[in-house]
């Protein structure tokens, strides 16, 4: 009889379904056996002192604990000492505010009840025993009634935030008040004479005119004028009224000279001064090194026709801003407003042909440097053709064009590349055979007269040098020239790898504000025991 379709389905399920769970019970089977085998091969090869990764770890945790001294108490969730110690930090948070808030009953409230618990924890440490409820209840619910009204004073987390923004701003405006302080005291005690230096200038001109003997002292004219216009010599040129800083550098220049009889220096200071450098420098011999002085009021071409710092002085405005700040509201800062950057001593760096119209080369250096090595290697040094020897300044952006010049005004944006390299007064070399063919003094006049209203650059003698040797100057190797050590800190490697040392900046060597760690590269060029400085107290 032949089967229907439904019965022939039904039957094939079941068979299906029969071998299904036979496969099943093979494989479970199949399973346990190797699992028997494999624990029966392993089991001899395990070690008695040997651990599992879980008890390892378990093991490693017990031995940080045991480091870390971490007690039972601390791991316990339900800490009362947690507890306590986490609402003494919030409520030492709120004390402040609260006296900010000048509410200070309240403060003292939270104050007291911070000293409560805080006697228990000690208690508890003392006794070495975990604080229990029953003893602390009483303190953990005061501070939790004078935490909760706390936050009705609206002493949350918001509110701290916007009080403790408001207390920074407050600061910032503090500190900057200090800084501006802090820079012109700085300045008026960088501007002031010491009274030791004023003395030497003193006790000087009173010896100029009153012992003959020091004017009989003086070298041969004749043998001085002829080593004076020789350019078969090494030219240095100082302007200066400090006597002290002028005889470190003459004195430096000439212990660190191979040749000192090669080196000429020339002196150029004011009227006021001359005397007084005149009598020290004619006292004073430097081993075969020759020293004149002279004054720039003797110079009959500088008049207030043919230079424009004069004609600027003789302008309202320009004696205005630098001598009574009154015209701008005291907004220019007062560096801007020194008026040693209108003195004929800063200036006169720009007249060097006409000072010393018959050489061809000089180095100029400033009062402010100490020298190191050797620099007759300066006068044979090729400058390519420029008229400028310095070393570069340009290895941080402070000092490219842009940071000294006003980029915002169309003159200086269409001649001058805002980040062109910015190089240092203090120690150059300048070729005057090049000088005059180019016509550099007339550059500097250009440049003057464009800027008497200011607007060009505020500060210094260095923005119209940039702008008046563009493209007129070498660079020189680094060493040659260090600058920085009257502001900053320089590494000592590079110090003492130096030729010229520079204490450019207000901590001047010679003054109380001068940096400890450098003056003693300045001082042992000193000689302390110079009746005159003896006189005069320096030491």
């Amino acid at each position: 009889m032949r089967r229907s379709r439904q019965e022939f389905r039904r039957s094939v399920k079941k068979k299906w379904f029969q071998n299904v769970f036979w496969l099943t019970l093979l494989l479970l089977f199949c399973g346990f056996l190797v699992l028997f085998v494999i624990l029966f091969l392993s089991g001899d090869s395990v070690k008695p002192g040997s651990r599992s990764v879980l008890s390892k770890i378990s093991y490693r945790r017990d031995i940080d604990f045991e480091s870390l001294n971490v007690t039972d108490e601390m791991l316990n969730p339900n800490s009362i000492t947690r507890q306590l110690t986490d609402q003494i930090s919030l409520a030492k948070a709120f004390v402040v505010i609260a006296k900010e808030s000048n509410n200070h009953q309240f403060a003292w409230e939270l104050s007291a009840q911070i000293r409560n618990s805080q006697i228990l924890l000690s208690n508890a440490a003392s006794t070495r025993s975990p604080l229990i409820l029953k003893e602390s209840n009483t303190a953990v619910r005061d501070m939790a009634l004078l935490l909760f009204q706390a936050q009705q004073l609206h002493y949350d987390s918001a509110t701290m935030i916007m009080r403790l923004k408001a207390r920074i701003q407050e600061l910032e405006e503090q500190m900057g008040s200090v800084t501006e302080k802090s820079s012109k005291y700085s300045q008026i005690a960088a501007e002031e004479v010491p009274k030791s230096l004023f003395c030497l200038g003193v006790r000087l001109t009173t010896e100029w005119f009153n012992q003959s003997n020091v004017h009989q002292k003086a070298p041969d004219m004749i043998r001085k004028d002829n080593k004076l216009t020789d350019n078969s010599l090494y030219h240095f040129c100082v302007f200066s009224d400090n006597i002290l800083a002028t005889s470190v550098v003459i004195n430096s220049t000439f212990i660190n000279s191979q040749n000192p009889y090669r080196i000429v220096f020339h002196l150029v200071t004011d009227e006021v001064n001359y005397a007084a450098m005149k009598a020290f420098f004619t006292m004073n011999t430097y081993h075969g090194v020759t020293v004149d002085v002279q004054k720039f009021e003797d110079f009959t071409w500088l008049n207030a026709s043919y230079v424009p710092v004069l004609k600027q002085l003789q302008d309202s405005d320009t004696k205005s801003y630098y001598f009574s700040g009154n015209n701008d509201g005291g907004k220019t800062p007062i560096k801007f407003r020194n008026p040693k950057y209108l003195s004929m001593l800063n200036h006169i760096r720009f007249y060097i042909p006409e000072v010393f119209p018959e050489l061809r080369k000089v180095v100029f250096l400033d009062d402010d440097v100490v020298v190191q090595k050797d620099l007759s290697g300066l006068f044979t040094l090729d400058l390519n053709g420029n008229v400028n020897g310095a070393v570069e300044t340009c290895m941080e952006t402070f000092h490219r064009y842009h940071k000294y010049l006003n980029y915002s005004h169309p003159l200086i944006r269409s001649h001058f590349d805002p980040d062109a390299c910015g190089w240092a007064f203090g120690m150059n070399v300048f070729d005057l055979v090049e000088w005059r063919k180019r016509n550099v003094t007339g550059i500097y006049h250009y440049w003057q007269e464009k800027n008497i209203d200011r607007t060009l650059w505020k500060l210094g003698t260095l923005p119209p040098g940039l702008l008046t040797f563009y493209g007129l100057t070498e660079h020189l190797d680094p060493t040659w020239h260090v600058l920085g050590l009257g502001y900053t800190n320089v590494d000592p490697e590079v110090i003492e790898n130096g030729a010229v040392l520079h204490f450019n900046g207000n901590s001047k060597p010679w003054l109380k504000i001068g940096m400890e760690k450098y003056k003693p590269l300045w001082e042992k060029y000193v000689d302390y025991s110079h009746p005159m400085l003896e006189r005069c107290n320096f030491h």
